[in-house]
């Protein structure tokens, strides 16, 4: 099930991916748009712009769930697969423009990949 029509709560989610290749974790999508939307309405939305491919998930450090906006992915196929890097000073995390490709194994069926590379960004090393 996906995203059937552009609603308020879409507008508010996409709105938050405006900005580029930074990806925005639950925790915070849900603090940012609670006084607008209810986590129930957030996570049913998240899942639905995900099924669509208009935005991919994955876990950062502890586990917690981040999500950033496709390039290039539709509903029967995300195409963008690239890795993540998470500041292990500031906690930011960007995706980076990096083209991977989802090796071959003969006897498994690979759907996805996640690599979430750790260290310190730009601004924590300065």
């Amino acid at each position: 099930m996906g995203v059937v029509r552009k609603t308020k709560s879409v507008d508010l989610l996409l709105d938050q991916f405006k900005s580029g290749s930074e990806a925005i974790s639950v925790i915070e999508l849900v603090d940012r748009l609670s006084s607008k939307l209810n986590k129930t309405t957030i996570y049913r939305v998240l899942n639905n712009l995900e099924d669509d491919g208009v935005l991919h998930s994955f876990l950062g450090v502890n586990s917690l769930k981040w999500y950033a906006k496709c390039s290039g992915c539709s509903k029967t196929k995300h195409s963008d697969i690239h890795p993540h890097f998470q500041c292990t000073v500031c906690g930011k995390v960007d995706c980076l423009p990096v083209k991977m490709t989802i090796p071959e194994i003969p006897t498994h069926d690979v759907k996805s990949i996640q690599v979430l590379i750790n260290g310190a960004c730009t601004n924590c090393r300065a």
